[in-house]
């Protein structure tokens, strides 16, 4: 096991931070962070050292996947068939500057069944086609940019000021458009690729009768078992059946998607990462537990909090870590790795404490062994940088000013993290 000596790791701009709007009753002391152990990322399960790239693709990998499906985010079927249709299409978007496409995937040939729908938008200037970003919308497609061709949904959503009750209105286009900076990435020579989560699952709990869940239930079976999905696998299992449709679009270079995230749909991109090797970058934006930071820490949001807020984000088996992480045969550091060698972007913010900005830092810092194992770079950087000064090599870390949000600042550190691996071939 490796210990862990947190002070370390210690940034003043960090300590210092005003804990503003963070729940009470939680810690954000890092005096008070216990000491822990972490499972080791190379060893296997027979106690053996994984010192070769070769140990770690034939075995280590494998179980460790296996164990995350076991105990936290449940076993997701196979993919299945999808059934897609183009509901419009503009090759002159944005004042010429993008094709605009809008698809209707079905989850399966049931008329009444399940689907979702695809916003993407691809920069007319590039001669062939396009790498891009794809990520999951909490409100729905029409929020990401104030284009009044955008499908609004019309499946359930979180009631805001920009909703009716829970059904999506007009007043909500482009309310998110901060959050995507569409005319940026197309600047810069990507697509961008949004699906609403809710049209995959809807995030609430009702034990699993909504959404994509009962496709998969077997005869007899009314909720998934206890290692089965949970709505964040599901909506991992649905971005992967997004990239179903885009290998045989045209427009989209398949090979150079990046899939990104923010918050609980940044956990789901690391698990999406994860399972899904067709993804070339993985994103995670303010991730915090059950995502890119340590759960050990039990610093902010705990495994316990986040199992009783949201119980159906995982499976039934991670309730037995409430209160009892230690005895959990994973921790964060291990998602990370289990994209390597593929590059992983983790991104905090100061204010953002919930979300513990050290411990995303950390989880890069041990997940780095894999990669180096694996013959890239691992992080660039032994201790968490200053505030607004990214570091990167094959895994990239920034800590920004400011709340729990995505910003143009963070969108500028994945765009150039893209840049630098490679993501634009032409």
């Amino acid at each position: 096991m490796i210990r862990v000596l947190t002070a370390l790791f210690i940034v003043t701009s960090v300590v210092a931070a005003p804990a503003l709007a963070q729940p009470k009753g939680y810690n954000y002391d890092e005096s008070k962070v216990p000491a822990f152990e972490l499972p080791k990322l190379l060893v296997d399960n027979d106690g053996a050292k994984v010192s070769v790239a070769a140990a770690w693709r034939g075995k280590r990998r494998g179980e460790i996947l296996e164990l995350f499906e076991t105990h936290m985010f449940g076993k997701s079927p196979a993919p299945g068939k999808i059934v897609v249709k183009q509901l419009e299409q503009d090759r002159s978007a944005l004042g010429g500057k993008a094709i605009r496409k809008q698809l209707q995937i079905a989850f399966s040939d049931k008329p009444n069944g399940p689907q979702m729908e695809l916003l993407l938008y691809l920069p007319t200037a590039n001669k062939g086609p396009s790498p891009m970003f794809l990520g999951l919308n909490f409100q729905g497609n029409h929020t990401v940019h104030a284009d009044a061709a955008i499908r609004i949904t019309k499946s359930w959503v979180r009631k805001t000021a920009h909703s009716d009750e829970h059904q999506a209105a007009a007043k909500g286009r482009g309310t998110s458009s901060s959050r995507w900076q569409v005319e940026k990435i197309i600047d810069r020579g990507y697509g961008l690729g949004v699906i609403y989560y809710g049209d995959i699952d809807p995030d609430y709990h009702d034990e699993f009768q909504n959404g994509v869940h009962p496709l998969h239930f077997r005869d007899g079976q009314n909720k998934p078992a206890a290692d089965e999905w949970g709505s964040i696998a599901a909506w991992a299992w649905g971005l992967s059946r997004a990239v179903d449709y885009l290998e045989t679009d045209a427009d989209v270079d398949s090979k150079h998607i990046a899939v990104i995230g923010h918050s609980r749909l940044g956990k789901t991109s690391l698990w999406a990462g994860a399972q899904d090797k067709r993804f070339a970058i993985v994103i995670s934006n303010n991730s915090g537990c059950g995502g890119a930071a340590l759960s050990r820490r039990r610093f902010g949001e705990t495994v316990k909090r986040i199992n009783t807020s949201f119980p159906h984000w995982f499976n039934d088996n991670f309730l037995k870590y409430n209160d009892n992480e230690d005895k959990l045969p994973i921790d964060q550091h291990m998602l990370i790795a289990l994209s390597a060698p593929r590059p992983v972007y983790v991104a905090s913010a100061v204010e953002d404490r919930w979300a513990d900005p050290r411990g995303e830092f950390l989880s890069l810092h041990h997940a780095a062994k894999v990669y180096e194992l694996l013959g890239v770079g691992g992080l660039g950087a032994s201790k968490m940088p200053e505030v607004n000064h990214p570091v990167s090599d094959h895994l990239g870390y920034h800590i920004r000013s400011g709340k729990h949000n995505v910003t143009a600042y963070d969108w500028e550190q994945y765009l150039n993290f893209a840049d630098k691996h490679g993501m634009r071939q032409q």
